[in-house]
């Protein structure tokens, strides 16, 4: 399966994790401004941070209106969400579950789930039902998880 991760990153976390993934599975990765790349893959990999009162990172604000216009009913989609549970815990990782509203409506198939245990939050839109829509980083309370949620992410989604 030819698999890419595209990302949007403000401060450089998003961008390292979105690396870090893309070093492991030893595939390509982008920027999302060149999101119209995902043509010529099978697995997507979406990486977001959260910015505000729950808004996806300004980044993506540009993809989003190439995405829009792109089918993907032959696409797997994985995300993984980048966020702070103690300062944003009312908001955590909201910006996931914009890229997964958007690309579901243009008919993606979503792999990656994972567990909200281990994680400290009021309130998130990127949990269903009792899951995160993918993987959930936390680097500014949680960084020395980072490495085995990454592996046991990628993991389950071989």
């Amino acid at each position: 399966m030819k698999t890419c991760v595209f990302y949007g990153s403000s401060t450089g976390v998003t961008e390292d994790i979105a690396n870090r993934v893309s070093k492991l599975l030893s595939c390509d990765i982008f920027e999302c401004s060149q999101i119209e790349k995902s043509k010529d893959y099978d697995l997507l990999i979406l990486a977001t941070s959260t910015w505000g009162e729950g808004d996806l990172q300004d980044d993506w604000d540009s993809a989003l209106s190439k995405i829009k216009t792109t089918d993907f009913n032959e696409k797997k989609i994985a995300l993984i969400g980048i966020g702070d549970q103690d300062s944003y815990g009312d908001t955590f990782v909201n910006g996931m579950k914009t890229l997964y509203d958007v690309t579901k409506s243009k008919g993606a198939t979503f792999i990656g789930t994972t567990s909200t245990d281990g994680y400290s939050f009021s309130t998130s839109t990127a949990v269903e039902n009792g899951m995160f829509l993918g993987l959930v980083i936390d680097e500014e309370n949680q960084s020395d998880l980072t490495d085995d949620r990454i592996k046991n992410w990628l993991d389950s989604l071989k």
